[in-house]
């Protein structure tokens, strides 16, 4: 049994449980709890670039010059609502620009794509084609989606330009740094660039995939959920209802296993309820936490919670300095409301009986605890005491 003020205390919903399991046994009465009451209530605000942020990016080759802006993308002269199969709106529509404007943009969107992708070599700019751009009417960063085609080949990706948002810089960066996988992006102070992260969206996945997947990728499905989970929880990764990950499919020897990956970056750090930073008390995940309760015991959920924090502690060594570097600026910088600093550390405390968090005075105070108490807690003990 682990003891008061040790790491179990993250797994822990309301009091220290001797196990993680109880997060995933209780989940009716969780439901019940949250059903009519909102995780995220208020419209959350966009922050400016510091200049301490605009040095670090600098830095890392992160900064571009404004060669578009959100802003630009605004001046469409019509759009056309855009369906899915199923004739339901996708909240999406593709923008029409006026033609002196449309060549202008078409031009600029082929050279931020080579920025992104081959430092700016223009050789393969008359081989790419603008097929579409599109608005999302939905949601916080109202994003435009760009579809761009190499018309040798008809290979084509996407890339979006939302606007700027420190709060989504820190995420994109922490992702960058402690997620199984990389993240491209550009920013400058008026507008953000990102790669496409390929993969299905949750809640497509949970609608139509699920529910055909075999016992057998279900368990699979179950664990990686875990690790998604405790993954958002040690970052402090808020938001991440189904439609702001993906789920991947991929094809292992004559299988098909899956793997979850967050897509919206803007809620790092910002709220102040702990709960906001655990997908699995969104109503909308649901579906997945049933599978979880189905498929996986609790030594399972204990094996790959540990497995998970092991993970995020030896890629946290290995960027120390760069996380370093990251943390201080954004200890000085403001990604949230004192009102939510307050709260959010007080219920970190209430799960983890860790007084150094008392102490925080920001979000990023609170990141440096946090990854402080995990890096410590892997180098010093064995991480299955810590449960």
């Amino acid at each position: 049994m682990a003891q008061l003020g040790s790491a179990h205390a993250w797994g822990a919903w309301g009091r220290r449980f001797k196990s993680c399991h109880p997060d995933f046994e209780g989940l009716l009465y969780i439901y019940l709890m949250f059903d009519n009451k909102k995780l995220i209530s208020k419209k959350k605000p966009f922050f400016k670039i510091s200049e301490k942020l605009e040095d670090f990016l600098k830095t890392h080759d992160r900064w571009i010059d404004d060669v578009i802006s959100y802003d630009d993308l605004l001046r469409f002269s019509d759009s056309i609502n855009l369906y899915d199969k199923k004739n339901k709106d996708t909240l999406w529509v593709r923008l029409i620009f006026n033609e002196s404007e449309r060549l202008e943009i078409d031009n600029n969107l082929k050279i931020i794509y080579t920025l992104l992708h081959s430092d700016g070599n223009p050789s393969s700019i008359p081989y790419l084609s603008i097929d579409s751009v599109d608005y999302c009417t939905f949601g916080n960063s109202k994003p435009f989606r760009v579809k761009i085609r190499n018309i040798v080949n008809d290979n084509f990706t996407y890339f979006y330009i939302k606007k700027t948002d420190a709060s989504r810089v820190y995420g994109i960066e922490f992702e960058h740094m402690l997620s199984p996988r990389n993240l491209n992006f550009l920013v400058n102070h008026s507008s953000l660039v990102e790669e496409h992260i390929a993969g299905i969206p949750g809640d497509i996945f949970i609608q139509d995939y699920l529910p055909k997947c075999s016992e057998i990728q279900k368990a699979q499905i179950a664990k990686e959920y875990v690790k998604f989970n405790e993954r958002c929880m040690i970052r402090l990764l808020g938001d991440m209802r189904s439609y702001n990950y993906v789920v991947i499919p991929i094809h292992d020897f004559d299988q098909v296993i899956y793997k979850i990956r967050a897509i919206d970056f803007d809620q790092q750090c910002f709220e102040g309820k702990f709960s906001v930073y655990r997908p699995q008390f969104f109503k909308e995940n649901k579906a997945m936490m049933d599978i979880v309760r189905a498929k996986l015991k609790t030594d399972s959920i204990t094996q790959y919670k540990i497995e998970e924090r092991s993970t995020i502690s030896r890629r946290l060594i290995i960027s120390d300095e760069r996380m370093k570097l990251l943390i201080g600026i954004m200890k000085d910088d403001t990604v949230s409301i004192k009102e939510n600093v307050v709260n959010l550390k007080k219920e970190i405390f209430k799960f983890t009986n860790e007084n150094s968090f008392l102490e925080c005075r920001s979000m990023g105070d609170l990141m440096e605890k946090t990854l402080k108490y995990l890096k410590r807690n892997y180098q010093n003990v064995s991480l299955i005491d810590l449960i």
